[in-house]
């Protein structure tokens, strides 16, 4: 380990000696890619020369042993010292844990009902507000892609944009089956109904992340639909581009520029077949065990939201919390960082194994 962290170190330095170089700013793509590489290494370095600090100490501290009058602030300096040698190396092994290339990225966030007819619909609405006030919260800018809403103000589908600084690190978990448990507004017995909502989080994919072939596409253009909105049905500038290998098809209708739409269904088709391909590479490495928090599966029931009791439990990781209405009013970090934690965790058991 620590000689891969000497080479990260030289490493360092040499990038150090590139971004002070003039002319380097002239290319501001260039200047980025290599910033992002010097971050990326900075608490990798700082931690190791904090660990070879404290070894420096433990040395230090153990020819001192030999000294009477030094040998019970010794043993201090010693027991300090080791304890911190310990505690860096431990942080050393999880900053060296392969990095999820799509960390960095913006993400699309499509929510759709499930079992639950109309109050499936409205928890759809739910959580689409809750995930608005996390990313509100964070400083990320939130942008609706396309949307069916219902007359009561649900949504069986919606699917929008989270994008800002590493936003698919932070909601990646949140893929998978969502369950609702309260009383439905148009329950007049004050029964507790159970409803689904199935959430996809993908990362967005650039360009160069996928490529599609035009002749591999169907596009189709048709008047907007959906719960009123003064030009719905009046110009036909709803979009529907099929992937036709695939099979996968995508609508938007929210804008009433056709160019518009067809740019936003192309983002957002990108990304669906780009996680699709992503999950297909995993699948054999990811064959023989199951992941702490997940598989990750749309069909995985993750979280149940107990309304009566206002308790939130993800079951992937056993963590209940009697907050739910915080959790729904966009304050997630508690749960979010647990499951962080729970893979990281997995990560090094496996890397240790």
């Amino acid at each position: 380990m620590f000689e891969k962290v000497k080479a990260l170190c030289a490493r360092l330095d040499e990038l150090e000696a590139r971004l002070s170089e003039p002319g380097l700013y002239d290319d501001p793509a260039r200047a980025a890619k290599l910033l992002r590489e010097r971050g990326d290494l900075e608490p990798i370095v700082t931690a190791y020369r904090a660990w070879e600090r404290a070894n420096a100490a433990m040395e230090e501290a153990t020819e001192l042993l030999s000294d009477p009058d030094m040998k019970e602030l010794a043993q201090d300096e010693l027991r300090t010292a080791k304890a911190d040698a310990a505690r860096l190396e431990g942080e050393l092994k999880i900053l060296l844990l392969p990095k999820d290339p799509n960390d960095e990225k913006n993400i699309f966030v499509e929510i759709r009902g499930g079992a639950g007819g109309e109050e499936s619909a409205l928890f759809a609405g739910s959580l689409f507000r809750m995930y608005s006030m996390y990313a509100a919260s964070r400083g990320w800018e939130t942008e609706i892609m396309s949307e069916n809403a219902t007359e009561l103000g649900g949504y069986k589908e919606i699917v929008f944009r989270v994008a800002g600084d590493r936003v698919y690190s932070r909601l990646k978990f949140e893929s998978g089956v969502h369950r609702v448990q309260r009383v439905p507004e148009t329950e007049s017995q004050g029964r507790v109904h159970t409803s689904t909502v199935t959430v996809a989080v993908l990362p967005e994919a650039e360009e160069v992340d996928f490529y599609l072939d035009p002749n591999d596409l169907r596009i189709d253009t048709f008047r907007s639909s959906g719960a009123g909105g003064q030009h719905i049905n009046k110009t036909s500038s709803a979009i529907r581009i099929t992937h036709i290998p695939t099979n996968t098809v995508v609508e938007c209708q929210d804008e009433r520029s056709q160019h518009k739409n067809k740019d936003k269904a192309m983002r957002v088709l990108r990304s669906r077949l780009y996680e699709a391909e992503v999950e297909k590479q995993n699948a054999a490495i990811a064959a023989d065990r199951k992941s702490q928090v997940g598989t990750g599966d749309r069909s995985e029931r993750i979280r149940t939201y107990n309304f009566p009791e206002n308790r939130v439990s993800d079951h992937r990781i056993k963590l209940t919390l009697y907050k739910l209405d915080q959790f729904m009013d966009g304050e997630l970090d508690e749960v979010l960082d647990a499951l962080i934690a729970a893979d990281t965790a997995e990560k090094l058991q496996m890397q240790n194994n």
